[in-house]
């Protein structure tokens, strides 16, 4: 039996309402990026605190908290959504894989940071920070424009700045001082995740 082919306007139906159905999931998942936000602008803080008070850089290893924590967490939330959305659709996997991208390329360049360090001595864990805050953001640009959701786009875009900025301090041998960079490394996760999670949290509201 022959298959149908769709029409123009067919396959434009198909591709909005699965546009629809992934924005639907995520806005089930504005509390993900709300708990990604919080959790690290509550590290950077305590972070801040403790190497303000101790001077011992020992405590930038809490730095690691943040996935270790938020990763299961995220997983146990997604599957909770899951049994809510029901099958995942095309898009789903795009805006899915965008993210698994960024966090496996997060732990290749930990341990050649960590190699580095073990190996030669080399201390070179600013290139983390550097590429966070590129990679992520560019991910976040790319999951709004998929999902069609402009906060998502929007914080992606002023994390992004951020993330050039930085990158412009370290290759003109800025000191990236925390008196004026810690804040600016919290207001990163405030406008790419706290705002959008709440914004998204919001409209979900407003669609029930």
């Amino acid at each position: 039996m022959e298959e149908r082919k769709l029409t123009e306007k067919e396959s434009l139906e198909v591709i909005t309402s699965m546009i629809a159905r992934t924005k639907a999931r995520y806005f089930g998942s504005g509390n993900i990026l709300c708990m990604w936000g919080y959790l690290a602008v509550f590290e950077s803080i305590l972070i801040w605190i403790l190497l303000a008070y101790t001077h011992q850089n020992v405590w930038n290893w809490l730095w690691f908290a943040i996935p270790v924590i938020g990763m299961p967490v995220t997983f146990v939330m997604r599957r909770r959504e899951k049994r809510t959305y029901g099958a995942v659709t095309y898009s789903d996997k795009i805006t899915s894989r965008l993210w698994s991208i960024f966090g496996i390329s997060e732990i290749v360049l930990t341990l050649i940071c960590l190699g580095f360090s073990l190996i030669g001595g080399i201390k070179c864990w600013t290139a983390m920070l550097v590429y966070t805050l590129i990679a992520a953001p560019v991910a976040e640009i790319a999951q709004g424009m998929i999902v069609k959701e402009k906060s998502l786009t929007w914080g992606g875009i002023v994390g992004l700045a951020v993330g050039m900025v930085t990158v412009c301090c370290v290759v003109g041998n800025i000191p990236l001082l925390a008196k004026w960079f810690m804040p600016l490394f919290i207001l990163f996760w405030v406008v790419m995740m706290i705002v959008p999670g709440h914004i998204i949290n919001h409209k979900t509201k407003h669609q029930k």
